[in-house]
């Protein structure tokens, strides 16, 4: 189990930039999967993308992909997302999620997630 805090969401104009950031403690691993994840009103949670914490092997939605980069620092357990080329209909909570390699082989299903963190894009 680790917790998971997100940060850095924010209004921005269309066509800006945020990164998002996610503060991992708790009893941690590294063999985790971190993911990002994102809910618009009216509308069911969706992927975004996930990162390897160990490898930095990454999997991008198609919606955001070549706009929306994930990353992370071991040092200092963060998780991040970096979103440029901002749309309106990006607007939505986002939220960070983990899950052990094991537990994601059994299941496909995050154990993790953070509070959410609101991101709203302005036409």
């Amino acid at each position: 189990q680790v917790q998971l805090v997100e940060s850095g969401g924010g209004l921005v104009q269309a066509g800006g930039s945020l990164r998002l950031s996610c503060a991992v403690s708790g009893r941690t691993s590294s063999d985790y999967i971190m993911a990002w994840f994102r809910q618009a009103p009216g509308k069911e949670r969706e992927f975004v993308a996930r990162i390897n914490w160990n490898g930095g092997s990454t999997v991008v939605a198609d919606s955001v992909k070549g706009r929306f980069t994930i990353s992370r620092d071991r040092i200092q357990n963060m998780l991040y997302l970096q979103m440029n080329s901002l749309k309106p209909e990006d607007t939505a909570v986002y939220y960070c999620a983990a899950v052990h390699t094991s537990g994601y082989a059994q299941s496909g299903q995050y154990d993790n997630w953070g509070q959410g963190t609101q991101v709203t894009v302005s036409s």
